[in-house]
């Protein structure tokens, strides 16, 4: 049943009009619970908010509650933002590319569905613990461990795996002491740290390029 509210929405929007609706019917085609709610069409599965239609500068989009939890296997969802964990996008720039899509949206449309339905959550990734070598540093250098904190769990995560890989007592601390001068500036095992690189803030081996170059 289509919502009064997303009727003004889309009527009153300054760009995406036609995209959006076209978005909206699918969207109700699906049989999702039209509702409007943050000033956005948003559509429900049962009491669970599942998909939002956006209206962005450069694309209209919809918007996946719990997309991360989809399969993509087109590739096709991005994450908004780099702490994102559950939302994904899928955008349009017009209706012709809505209408070639219309299959595989709907297919995403109702996998998000039986997402919901199933109840299926995001796995919280496993704690790895500190070494302790690493334990012993921070203890003798506070401002390390505090800006060790101050990483991103992504970054934090892959630190500790890199540091935890080593068979040695030796070979961590090598790895610890090597790597605190980017810990201190706030830089991941996996970011550029030569400046090369396209793929901001991750490295994509432009570094190879340089001759003798070592972290």
């Amino acid at each position: 049943m289509k919502n009064p509210k997303v009727d003004e929405f889309i009527q009153s929007a300054d760009k995406w009009s036609a995209e959006m609706a076209f978005l909206r019917r699918i969207l109700l085609d699906c049989l999702l619970v039209e509702t409007y709610k943050w000033r956005t069409p948003v559509y429900m599965v049962g009491s669970k908010n599942s998909i939002a239609i956006s209206s962005l500068k450069e694309h209209c989009a919809l918007n996946f509650f719990n997309g991360a939890l989809l399969q993509d296997e087109e590739g096709i969802l991005i994450k908004p933002g780099e702490h994102t964990q559950l939302g994904r996008w899928m955008k349009f720039s017009s209706v012709e590319e809505i209408l070639a899509k219309e299959d595989l949206i709907k297919a995403y449309v109702l996998e998000a569905i039986e997402v919901e339905k199933l109840g299926i959550k995001l796995e919280k990734p496993a704690e790895i613990p500190y070494p302790e070598e690493l334990g012993t540093i921070f203890a003798a250098k506070p401002a390390l461990k505090a800006a060790f904190e101050k990483l991103t769990p992504g970054r934090q995560r892959a630190y500790l795996r890199f540091f935890s890989d080593g068979k040695q007592s030796e070979t961590r601390t090598s790895r610890i002491e090597k790597n605190e001068k980017y810990i201190l500036k706030g830089i991941g095992i996996t970011d550029c740290i030569c400046g090369l690189t396209k793929r901001k803030p991750s490295c994509d081996g432009s570094h190879k390029a340089i001759e003798n170059f070592k972290r």
